[in-house]
């Protein structure tokens, strides 16, 4: 049977175009790692179909560790964080290990400028923001350092963080335009957001954290729970998080709050995450997890994760799916109708430090220091 297609559709099925807007449009793509937008278009197609029906390739990263942990309690991984072609993963010696994916050698490790510290852990890592063109990272006492990979100029200190005044620093995030802090320690200042081109420090302010003050100077001497996350959307707000609240903030206009809930079952604050397409995970401390809208907190699906109820339970989402890891399990749910897909077949203990998930990897970092890694990629 030899099937005609109309010379208009022809036409525009060979529109750039056209598949630039669909990119954009299903996986908020705005750049190419491919020559064509259909070229790029058919590998995010295929990504994402092997991350429907589980198909990957594991590897664990070669990892040097730090000479330079003196804190006596091992080496704890504390962030990871992924681009197109790296992953970063910060430590609590506050040293910051930079991988690259295609070949998955380590590339270089980078420390924290040196300078006198309040609290044996104040130059832990406490966030990393990385692109494939620089690696920000900031530690508890509030320091942020930037390196432009592959460029000229070392690693600098583009901001000096102020404990005494601001509080610990326990989650940074960002995004291309905006850096956002999250700190605890002094009411009425857990919210700091930069202009990243600018590096400038436009807004401080926001209560969030106030009733974790206490929690966040202790964090300095030791690494207890978590006390809150915040993560960046692509309609310039940002949401953030503790174990009893969800609040949702504007980034453009000093820091007007959009919305904000409390939940009576608590929240495991290691399981929140948000993607760029606006959707994020909370799971209450029973194991049930709720996708929810960032902008009008609407609930979008609900699951539930068995064994929840243990200590260490981390999670991580990307455009479509929801990987949690609780028990050395890692776990994947579709983020639509909240249907669970399957789970990894490697075993990586029961203790893990950090996971992160993007459209084609996921890297989590086990109590042994091995850094984990499952590729997608349609290559």
């Amino acid at each position: 049977m030899i099937f005609h297609v109309c010379s208009t559709w022809l036409a525009v099925s060979h529109s750039e175009l056209l598949w630039q807007n669909l990119t954009r449009r299903i996986w908020n793509i705005r750049h190419l790692l491919h020559n064509t937008w259909r070229e790029e278009y058919i590998y995010r197609h295929q990504t994402a179909n092997n991350f429907q029906l589980g198909r990957y390739v594991y590897t664990s990263l070669p990892f040097v560790p730090s000479d330079r942990n003196n804190n006596n309690d091992g080496l704890a991984c504390r962030r990871l964080a992924l681009s197109d072609h790296y992953l970063a993963a910060g430590f609590s010696d506050g040293s910051v290990h930079l991988f690259h994916l295609p070949s998955r050698l380590q590339l270089a490790t980078f420390y924290p400028q040196h300078r006198d510290r309040l609290g044996r852990f104040s130059c832990a890592v406490s966030g990393i923001i990385l692109s494939d063109a620089q690696l920000v990272f900031a530690t508890l006492d509030g320091d942020i350092h930037l390196l432009v990979i592959n460029g000229p100029n070392p690693l600098r200190r583009v901001h000096l963080g102020d404990v005494v005044n601001d509080g610990a620093l326990v989650d940074f995030t960002g995004c291309n335009q905006w850096w956002v802090g999250l700190y605890a320690g002094v009411p009425g200042r857990a919210f700091h957001v930069w202009n990243s081109e600018t590096e400038e420090l436009v807004f401080v302010g926001g209560s969030l954290t106030d009733p974790e003050a206490v929690m966040g100077w202790h964090l300095l001497n030791e690494l207890t729970d978590l006390i809150g996350r915040v993560r960046v959307t692509s309609h310039e707000s940002a949401v953030a998080c503790t174990n009893l609240r969800v609040m949702v903030f504007d980034l453009r206009n000093e820091g007007i709050i959009l919305g904000e809930e409390e939940f009576r079952r608590g929240i495991i604050i290691s399981s929140f995450d948000a993607n760029n397409d606006e959707s994020m995970l909370i799971m209450d401390m029973r194991g049930g997890a709720s996708v929810r809208r960032v902008s009008t907190l609407e609930e979008v699906c609900r699951f539930t994760v068995r064994g929840a109820s243990q200590r260490g339970i981390l999670g991580s989402v990307n455009g479509g799916y929801a990987v949690m890891c609780v028990g050395g399990v890692i776990r994947v749910w579709e983020m639509v109708h909240g249907e669970y897909l399957y789970s990894f077949r490697e075993r990586i203990g029961a203790a893990c430090n950090a996971i992160v998930s993007d459209e084609r990897h996921v890297a989590a970092c086990s109590a042994d220091a091995t850094i984990h890694l499952w590729d997608f990629g349609a290559n």
